[in-house]
C-alpha cells in the first residue's frame, strides 16, 4: 500500500485534501455519500471505503505526536483534521482512530522510550489500540467492569473483565487502567500497556461483539481476563498513577471530542436549511431556529478551540475549561438538534437521508461520551475547585493571552506531560470579566454596542453573584460540595465560561461576519436564557443579519464553523 503523507507542518492543506477526498456527502453517485454511511450504520459495520481512504492518506500518523515521527503537533490542528470525518460519520471518527489515541496517550505522556516508540508505530502502521478504562460512577454498561492487576513475581496477574471495549477485536495494544488496590483512592491504579496477541488464550479471553444502541459502526467487544500474567515492563509511568495519567489525558479526549462532533451538527443544520428552502422562503420561526443553531455553533467553536489551545498555551489550567467545556457544549448542541428536528420535519427535500443522520447524531452523541456519564466526570472535576476559585480568580484573574482566541495563529507543540490537574486560573471566566470591563468603557454609539454592553455586565454580575455564593462554601466540604445546589452551579460557570469565550473570539476579530456584533448577541441571549437572566431584547434586524450569513456560506459551500472555509458539498 501506498501511504500519501504530506507535509507535517501544512495542516491546513491536509485537512482541506482530506475534505475534498471524501467529496460531496449529498451526491448519491460518491461512494462517500451519506447514504453511504447510513446504509453501513444499518449494517453494524463502519463504511469499508472510508476507512481505505484513511488508511491511503496515513491518517494514523495524525494521531501520533511530531516527536515521535507522526504529524501531532497541537490539539488544535488535530480537530482540523477530524473534521471532515465526523462531518460525515461520528463512529468513523471513533472507530478508526480517535479511541486509539486515547488509548495511547497515558503511554505519550509517561511511558518509556520503548512503549512511546512502539505504538506510535502501531498507529502510524493503521493499527489501532484499544482502552481498558477503570469502572466509573454513573456509568452505562458500556463503562462498567474493570480488571485488577495484582502484584506476582516481578509482574502482574490480571484478573475481571470489561465487556465493551471499541476496537477489541482488531487492537494490537490494549492500555489497561488496573486496580492495585481495593480501597477507592487516587493511588488505587497503574496503566498496563499490552500485546494482546501475545496474551491471547494465556489468561487474556476476547469476548463477543456486542451490539450498542449508538455508535453502531463501532466494533464493541470485551476482554476477559484469568490470571492473566504480564511483565512488569508493561507498566506505564510510575505504579498507582493511573487515576491521575487519566485525569491529565482526559483533558485532551473531552476537548476533541466536543471540538470535532461541531462538525457532525454542521450536517444537520446544513440539512435542515437545506429542506426548509426547498420547502420556499423560510418563515420567521424557521429562521430563528436556523440563525439561532448557527450563533450556538460559533459560540461552542470559540469555546472549543480556546480550550484546544490551552492545551499547549496554559496546560496548568486547561484541565478546569476542558471539563467546562465538555459539561455544557454537548448541551447545546443535542438541544440544537431538537430545534433542528422541528425544521426538518417540516421539510420535504431528502427526508430519509436529512432525519436519518439526525436521529443517527442523536443515538451516537451519548455513546461517544456525550451523555450523563460525560456529564458527572466533569461536574466531578468542577464542583471541587468552586470555592476555591471564588477566592482566588473570579474577577481578580487577569486577561488570558490574545493568542487563546486567535484561531490558527502559531502554537507550540502539545507536551501531554505538562498537563496538569489540579490549580491554575480560570481564564475563560477571566475572558468574560475583561471583556465585559472593555465594553463598559466603549463610548460606541448605536443599539448593537448598547445591547452588548448591557448583555456583557449582567453576565459578569452572574459571575460575581456565583462567587459570592461559592464563597460562603469551605473547600473540602464534603457535605457542602455534594450538596444538590452544586450541580446547578457548576451549570451556571459552564454557561459563563461559553459566554467569556464568545466575547472573546469576536473582540479578536476586526473584521470579516465575526467581528459582526450580531452573531454573539444571538449567542449570549440564548445562553443567558439558559440562566433565567434578564436581557434587553435582541435588535430587530440581528435573527436578518445571522441569517443572511448562514445562507451565503451555505450558497458558497462553507463551514458553519470558526474558520468558514471551502467544504466538498454541492452548492445550490
Amino acid at each position: 500500500m501506498t501511504v500519501d503523507i504530506p507535509g507535517p507542518d501544512d495542516v491546513h492543506h491536509r485537512a482541506a485534501r482530506l475534505e475534498h477526498r471524501f467529496g460531496d456527502p449529498g451526491d448519491t453517485a460518491n461512494s462517500f455519500c451519506l447514504r453511504a454511511f447510513l446504509a453501513a450504520d444499518d449494517a453494524r459495520e463502519l463504511l469499508p471505503e472510508a476507512e481505505a481512504l484513511l488508511d491511503s492518506v496515513g491518517f494514523g500518523a495524525e494521531l501520533v505526536p511530531v516527536a515521535l515521527g507522526g504529524r501531532l503537533h497541537d490539539a488544535e490542528s488535530l480537530v482540523r483534521m477530524l473534521r471532515p470525518v465526523f462531518r460525515r460519520d461520528v463512529a468513523l471518527g471513533f472507530g478508526y482512530g480517535i479511541t486509539s489515541l486515547f488509548a495511547a496517550a497515558p503511554v505519550f505522556a509517561a511511558g518509556a522510550q520503548g512503549q512511546r516508540a512502539a505504538v506510535a508505530e502501531l498507529l502510524m502502521s493503521g493499527g489501532r489500540a484499544a482502552i481498558v478504562h477503570r469502572a466509573f460512577a454513573h456509568g452505562s454498561a458500556m463503562l462498567r467492569g474493570e480488571a485488577e492487576a495484582l502484584r506476582h513475581g516481578d509482574g502482574y496477574l490480571l484478573r475481571g473483565r470489561k465487556d465493551f471495549v471499541i476496537n477489541a477485536e482488531r487492537a494490537g495494544a490494549v492500555v489497561v487502567y488496573g486496580r492495585i488496590d481495593p480501597a477507592p483512592g487516587p493511588a488505587a491504579h497503574s496503566v498496563l500497556l499490552l500485546d494482546p496477541d501475545a496474551l491471547r488464550g494465556d489468561g487474556l479471553s476476547l469476548l463477543g461483539r456486542r451490539p450498542t444502541t449508538g455508535l453502531r459502526g463501532c466494533r464493541f467487544a470485551g476482554y476477559e481476563f484469568a490470571d492473566c500474567r504480564v511483565p512488569g515492563d508493561s507498566l506505564v509511568g510510575a505504579e498507582g498513577t493511573g487515576v491521575r495519567l487519566s485525569l491529565r489525558t482526559f483533558q485532551l479526549n473531552r476537548t476533541l471530542i466536543t471540538g470535532a462532533v461541531i462538525a457532525s451538527v454542521d450536517t444537520v443544520l446544513r440539512s435542515a436549511l437545506r429542506a426548509t428552502l426547498a420547502s420556499g422562503a423560510p418563515g420567521k420561526r424557521q429562521r430563528a431556529v436556523l440563525a439561532g443553531v448557527f450563533a450556538d455553533l460559533l459560540a461552542s467553536d470559540s469555546c472549543a478551540t480556546s480550550v484546544l489551545r490551552a492545551l499547549s498555551l496554559l496546560p496548568d489550567s486547561a484541565h478546569l475549561a476542558a471539563a467546562a467545556l465538555k459539561y455544557l457544549v454537548p448541551d447545546l448542541l443535542r438541544d440544537d438538534l431538537e430545534e433542528l428536528a422541528t425544521v426538518l420535519g417540516a421539510g420535504v427535500y431528502s427526508r430519509d437521508t436529512d432525519q436519518g443522520m439526525l436521529s443517527k447524531l442523536l443515538r451516537d452523541l451519548p455513546a461517544a461520551g456525550l451523555g450523563h456519564a460525560g456529564t458527572a466526570s466533569c461536574q466531578a472535576v468542577v464542583i471541587p475547585q468552586l470555592p476555591l476559585l471564588a477566592r482566588s480568580s473570579w474577577g481578580t484573574e487577569p486577561d488570558p493571552p490574545e493568542t487563546l482566541f486567535d484561531p490558527g495563529a502559531w502554537l507550540p507543540a502539545l507536551d501531554l506531560a505538562a498537563l496538569q490537574v489540579a490549580g491554575g486560573g480560570d481564564f475563560l471566566a477571566a475572558a468574560l470579566c475583561a471583556s465585559a470591563t472593555r465594553l463598559t468603557q466603549d463610548t460606541a454609539s448605536g443599539p448593537y454596542r448598547k445591547v452588548l454592553r448591557t448583555m456583557a455586565t449582567v453576565l459578569r454580575d452572574a459571575l460575581l453573584e456565583l462567587r459570592d455564593s461559592c464563597r460562603a462554601l469551605e473547600p473540602g466540604d464534603r457535605a457542602a460540595l455534594t450538596s444538590p445546589v452544586m450541580p446547578a452551579r457548576a451549570d451556571r460557570h459552564a454557561v459563563l465560561c461559553v459566554s467569556g469565550a464568545a466575547l472573546a473570539t469576536w473582540e479578536r476579530h476586526t473584521e470579516g461576519f465575526l467581528a459582526d456584533p450580531a452573531w454573539l448577541i444571538l449567542a449570549l441571549h440564548r445562553l443567558g436564557r439558559r440562566l433565567g437572566l434578564t436581557l434587553p431584547p435582541l435588535p430587530a434586524d440581528c435573527v436578518d443579519r445571522v441569517m443572511e450569513e448562514l445562507l451565503a456560506r451555505f450558497d458558497a459551500g462553507r463551514g458553519f464553523d470558526l474558520h468558514n472555509e471551502p467544504l466538498a458539498v454541492g452548492t445550490p
